[in-house]
This record gives structure tokens, sequence and C-alpha cells, in this order.
């Protein structure tokens, strides 16, 4: 008794924690993970990455300029022989040469590479941003996937701290019983092992509860303790016919929209590849200073030249080895091997959708199934409750009852969150996950 008595402190302790801890919503919980999860933030990397990668400064359509400066000396030994026929000799003669100028380089047309390349640079950040997309839906099924286990052992703990009150109920009406000869020691001691065994389970869930809340801590991106509740109201918000809802997966899940980008960019690299077989136009230009001081042996002791140049440049490949058509031919091969993949994932994804929905159909069913089974044994306690107060069944036969309400109230409390979780699964499939009120 007195095992019994320090685990009813504990629980009522745990009662009073409870009670003063905050709750996060839904809604809260979709917003700390899109914050703080770490899969997010490297999907949003990424994503930066790609709109770097589509800039204009990344695009080849800007001109270069370069910068260019030099400076020589030198010391000879020179012999110099004139036409009239002198001759001078030096040694040690010093000269330098000095030089900066400023090249500007652009190319006017290359076959039409750089623009099929800054389109295909556009649809990998288009592609990039459907990646961050289905990062952040899997996100979130994997948050409610936890957050709807924390809902379901918060409820499962009521029920078994309502369990472990009806015991302990039944254990001093059995006392009192047994007090007065109107029942037999066993009834005790059959009464106290239950109540023992309901604490037991009262404790154990409650562990698990903590251990839940630990893990949806992870994918919220938080580090703290685990003093919190979540919302344990489910609302279904699917309403669409079969046929819209497949509708919307041919158009909008985003595993076939990223399948649509990679047949576009594979059609840009061939397009791109291709301009192997036309000839690039250069526009060059220059500006330039060039200093000489030279030796004694030279007809001018200095010269300084400053100038402009500008010219055309016209580079035609009119045979590389092969290497373009290597490349327009794998291109091809590419694309191809894209268009057989989307016709694949359409087929997984068909069927995918059609397991998801009749799942979800089928685990509604069960839950106003099992809505049903706890009315049936609501009544069916309430009953056994009356008869055993008057002495009109055994303890046992009670406690049968109680055992039969509490496995239907979890039961139910399971198909509930099993249901939605279907449900996200179907939302998730049609592309609308992201725009559900949760």
């Amino acid at each position: 008794m007195k095992y019994i008595k320090y685990i009813y402190i504990t629980l009522l302790f745990v009662g009073a924690v409870q009670a003063q801890e905050e709750t996060i919503s839904k809604g809260e919980a979709v917003k700390m993970a899109l914050e703080n999860n770490y899969g997010i933030k490297i999907a949003d990397n990424n994503l930066k990455i790609s709109e770097n990668n589509k800039s204009i400064y990344n695009s080849g359509f800007l001109p270069t300029v370069a910068g260019n400066a030099g400076a020589t000396y030198n010391i000879d030994n020179t012999e110099a022989v004139y036409a009239d026929g002198r001759v001078t000799s030096l040694t040690g003669a010093e000269s330098d040469r000095y030089n900066a100028s400023v090249s500007l380089n652009y190319v006017l047309f290359d076959g039409l590479g750089r623009h099929y390349d800054y389109q295909s640079l556009k649809e990998q950040y288009n592609l990039s941003e459907l990646q961050a997309r289905q990062t952040i839906e899997n996100t979130v099924l994997q948050l409610f996937s936890v957050y709807y286990n924390v809902a379901k052992l918060t409820e499962n703990h009521i029920l078994l701290q309502q369990s472990l009150d009806i015991s302990k109920d039944r254990l001093q009406r059995v006392q009192y019983q047994f007090e007065y000869g109107q029942n037999t020691k066993l009834a005790v001691l059959n009464a106290e092992v239950d109540v023992n065994n309901d604490s037991i389970n009262l404790l154990n869930t409650k562990q698990s509860l903590i251990n839940a809340k630990r893990d949806l801590n992870v994918v919220l991106g938080k580090n703290n303790a685990p003093n919190f509740t979540v919302d344990t109201l489910v609302n279904f918000t699917l309403t669409p016919h079969k046929e819209t809802l497949f509708e919307k997966v041919k158009t909008n899940n985003v595993e076939m929209l990223q399948l649509d980008k990679n047949i576009t960019i594979s059609e840009f690299q061939i397009k791109a590849n291709k301009s192997g077989y036309l000839p690039t136009l250069g526009l060059n230009g220059t500006y330039g200073w060039n200093k000489n001081n030279n030796n004694a042996a030279s007809f001018l002791a200095t010269s300084t030249n400053t100038g402009l140049s500008a010219g055309l440049t016209l580079s035609w490949n009119l045979f590389d080895g092969g290497r373009t058509k290597t490349l327009v031919d794998n291109a091809k091969i590419n694309l191809e091997n894209q268009q057989l993949l989307k016709e694949e994932t359409e087929l997984d994804i068909t069927r995918t959708f059609n397991n998801a929905y009749d799942d979800y159909l089928n685990k509604l069913f069960i839950l106003q199934t099992q809505e049903k089974n706890v009315q049936t044994n609501t009544n069916n306690f309430n009953r056994t409750e009356e008869r055993f107060k008057l002495g009109q069944i055994t303890s046992i036969e009670f406690r049968q009852a109680q055992i039969n309400l509490i496995n239907a109230k979890n039961a139910k409390n399971s198909a509930k969150y099993d249901a939605k979780l279907a449900e996200l699964q179907v939302l998730q499939l049609s592309g609308d996950l992201l725009n559900t009120d949760f």
C-alpha cells in the first residue's frame, strides 16, 4: 500500500506540472518547423545557390574587362655598327620599358549556346524551388507523424489516468466490503493488483509521451525541455471527389513537376550543345600605353605610345573531331531517359494515389466503427458499474468491462490519427498539402 500511495503522489505531481505546460498548436508547430528545421534550412540555402546561378553575372552575356601592366629593365653589352662605318661598343648599357593597357572582350554571337544555357539556369532555379517545396512537404508529413503521436499518447495518458481513478475507487469499495464481511480478501488483492498495473501503465505511457515530445523537438529544431502539450483536436478537410484529386495529382504533384522541369532542362541542353555547329563572333578592344627608355645605341632615346585598337573576330570550328556530335547525341539520350522516367513515375504515383485514397477511406470507416464501439462499451461499462455497486457481479467482470472501454477508446484514438495522417498523404500527392488549414 505504501508503494501505491507513492505512485499516487507522483502522478498527482505530474498532473500539476502538465497544467502549467504551454500548448503548441498545429499552426505554431508548422511555423517553427519551417523556421528551425535543418533540412529546410539546407534546402533554402540550395535555393539561394540556384538563384545566384541564374543571375545575369553567370550568364555569359556580359563583357569581360581586363587590365594589364608590365615593366622590363635590361643591362646589355652592345656593339653597334652604323651605315657610315662607325662602330659603337657599349658595356652595361641600361634600358627599360613600361606598358599598361585595358582590354575589353565581348562575344556577340556564340551559336545561341549561352542563350540556352541561361534558360537552363532559370529552369534549374525553378527545379530548386520544387525541390525545396518537396523538402518542406516531407518535413510537414514527418512533423505531423510525430505531432499526432504526441497527441495520441496524451489522450492515452488521460484515459489511463481515468482508468486508475476507477481502479482506486473499486479498491476502496472492495476494502469496505471486506471490512463488513461482504467480500473476500481475494477481491481486495485482485483490486490492488489492478491498481498497480494501471499505475505502471500510466507511468510507462508518461515516459513514452516525454520521449515523443523530444522527437517532436528535433523536428521543430528545438532543444528545450519537453514542457508542452499539443492540440488533440483533429479536423478532416479532404472534400473533393477522387477524380478531382487525381487531376490535381497530374498537374500539381511536386515529383511530376520536377520531372517536367528536368525534361525542359534536357531540351535546352540539346540546343546549347548544337551551338557548337555554328560560328562565334567576338568583339575586342584595347587601350594601351607604352614607354621605352633606350640605351645609347638606339636612334631614339625615349619613345612613348598611346592608342586604341578594336577588332572583330570570327571563329568557326568546321570540324572538332566529333565532340559536338557526341554531346548532342548524349543530350538526346538523356532527354529520352527523362521522358521514360516520367512515364514510370506517372504509373507509380497513380498506384500510390489509388492506394492512399482507398487507405484514407478505409481508415475513416474504421474510425466511424471505433466511435460506435466506444459508445457500446461506454453503455456496457455504465451498466456494469451499476450492477457492481449493487453487488450483482464480481469485481473481475467489472474489471473486464473497464478494460474493454479503455481498449475501445485507445483504438478510436489510434484510428483518428491514422485517418488524419492518411488524409495528409493524399493531400501531398495532390499537391495541396501546403495549402491546407491544419
